[in-house]
């Protein structure tokens, strides 16, 4: 330096907690930028949290001075805090932040970036809804000046604890959320979504009619020693002068803090310093899958045995169709279980998982997207169609066919009706045909294309008309084809001959296996004469 130059001061450096939250701040601001419709679904799904997040801080306020006010807010605590965890794995592209191997890079220590991840976490809705949630829980069971001060670390605790939560678990799972089982995560969370709603709903009609909520008052005292439950339940005992159990929740719940920071600072050493599959030796022999395999021990020679295998394979490797199979499993028992505990069912309620099961053979096209024309390929006359046809319709049969056995006998068993169960089987043996039967022409007739690029978009844009015509036509349809079979049922109970009800099941079978084959034959011709139409629709999307 020169005498007499000046000097300047050099400017301050932002810490890294600083940098990261305005990197938040960014990147929202950012996102609203790219389309006009991504800015209205962000500013319509923000005001709809605070709306109902402002309803249950109103809600959670007004059961202050309730007997079971405690309950509720333990109860809600804990819920939240399982939200919180589950939240990553079913939604791992929600936060771009979610996603720590972008920083890898980067020259920063584990715990620098522990600190700064945690405090952009608190920038959101989600922050900002569980934080109004925490203070209605607060002020609904403060009920002294000690009270409302350890309310205040509790709502601190309870925010922190649940992003922590959701961190931690993101961090030790980075590897998944981010490969093809992740993405199978989140095409499955609306089934998940959908079995949780069943549950509090049968869960609420229990409560109602079993005294209401004084029977989860031993559930709230378990999970009031749980965090982030515990930091809510610390209030409430100390607005009752339990100070020493207080002060233990509290401690549980910070401890549980620490414990989940120091966990996901270790993930984050983890990630950062071992390789993953991008950086291992490319000499490492690949796991090569057997020539045989399945289809070479069970399953017969031919095109038979490779469709099948090739049905079987979606059904377990492609995240739309897995999603589809496991949605109908799950519903298909839950609608006559749940009916069944509830003492509303009967055992007629088992064709439900036939009915929901033979909806995968509609629009078995398009479940192959644009890989279709491979198939397409292989097909020139009828006799291809009707053997492909009716190999897609085997592979189904593989799996619904016993499912549906099964769900009837546990219905038999919940409502213990036994003598009904043969007529039970053969009608869903013949509601099963039925749907395999509309199926096959409904895939022929009316192809639409399943987009692959969205986990919750099931038909192609201008193309739901179809989608419809093909479900709700082959539905009502199938119902039709079932008359037979539905009139012999009641004609018997009719006429007082319940003792022949057992002559449903063989001549069920029977009707199912034609009436499929049937379909089948029918569809075929039409599969053949239409192939490039059916190509161009099922690759629209």
């Amino acid at each position: 330096m020169t005498a007499g130059a000046p000097t300047t001061a050099a400017a301050p450096v932002p810490g890294t907690t600083a940098v990261f939250v305005r990197l938040k701040l960014a990147l929202l601001r950012n996102g609203l930028r790219q389309s006009a419709k991504r800015k209205a679904a962000y500013i319509a799904s923000g005001v709809i949290a605070l709306l109902f997040g402002a309803l249950q801080l109103v809600g959670l306020i007004a059961l202050r001075g309730s007997e079971h006010a405690a309950t509720v807010v333990v109860l809600l605590a804990a819920v939240l805090g399982l939200g919180w965890a589950v939240m990553p794995l079913f939604f791992p592209s929600g936060d771009e932040t979610l996603d720590p191997t972008r920083l890898v890079m980067l020259p920063l220590r584990p715990r620098a970036l522990v600190r700064a991840l945690l405090a952009a976490s608190l920038v959101g809705i989600g922050p900002l809804f569980t934080f109004c949630l925490a203070l209605g829980s607060v002020i609904a069971v403060a009920h002294s000046a000690a009270a409302a001060v350890v309310g205040v670390f509790a709502v601190a605790l309870t925010l922190l604890l649940c992003v922590a939560l959701a961190r931690a678990v993101a961090g030790a799972n980075v590897r998944l959320l981010t490969s093809r089982k992740g993405r199978d995560l989140a095409v499955l969370s609306g089934l998940v979504i959908a079995v949780g709603i069943q549950v509090v709903n049968f869960g609420a009609q229990r409560l109602s009619s079993a005294g209401g909520l004084g029977r989860l008052d031993p559930v709230a005292d378990v999970l009031s020693w749980l965090p982030p439950a515990s930091a809510i339940g610390a209030v409430d005992a100390v607005s009752d002068g339990a100070y020493v159990r207080g002060a233990a929740q509290s401690l549980l719940a910070v401890a549980a803090l620490v414990a989940l920071l120091w966990s996901w600072e270790r993930s984050l050493v983890k990630l950062m310093t071992s390789p993953d599959g991008s950086t291992l030796a490319a000499s490492e022999p690949a796991r090569k899958e057997s020539s045989a395999g399945l289809g070479g021990r069970f399953l017969p020679e031919g095109r038979t045995g490779t469709v099948i295998l090739r049905s079987l394979r979606y059904v377990w490797r492609d995240p739309k169709t897995k999603a589809a199979w496991v949605t109908s499993l799950a519903i298909g028992l839950i609608v006559p279980v749940f009916n069944a505990i509830q003492g509303s069912g009967t055992i007629y309620f088992a064709c439900f998982a036939a009915g929901m099961l033979g909806i995968q053979m509609y629009n078995q096209f398009g479940q192959d997207t644009s890989a279709f024309w491979m198939v397409a390929m292989t097909i020139s006359t009828t006799r291809d169609a009707y053997a492909e046809l009716r190999a897609r319709a085997l592979a189904l049969l593989l799996i619904t066919l016993p499912y549906s056995a099964l769900v009837t006998v546990v219905t038999a068993a919940l409502v213990d009706n036994w003598a009904a169960l043969p007529e039970a089987l053969g009608l869903s043996f013949g509601l099963l045909g039925a749907m395999l039967a509309t199926g096959a022409v409904a895939s022929a007739r009316f192809p639409y294309s399943i987009p692959q690029n969205s986990a919750h978009k099931n038909v192609a844009p201008g193309q739901a008309g179809l989608a419809w015509i093909s479900i709700l036509g082959g539905m009502i349809a199938a119902a039709l084809l079932c008359a037979p079979l539905l009139t012999l049922t009641i004609w018997l109970h009719v006429a007082s001959a319940q003792s022949w009800s057992w002559i449903v099941l063989p001549l069920g079978a029977a009707y199912g296996a034609l009436i499929s084959w049937a379909g089948v034959r029918f569809a075929a011709p039409q599969t053949a004469a239409r192939l490039p139409e059916i190509l161009a629709a099922v690759s629209k999307g």
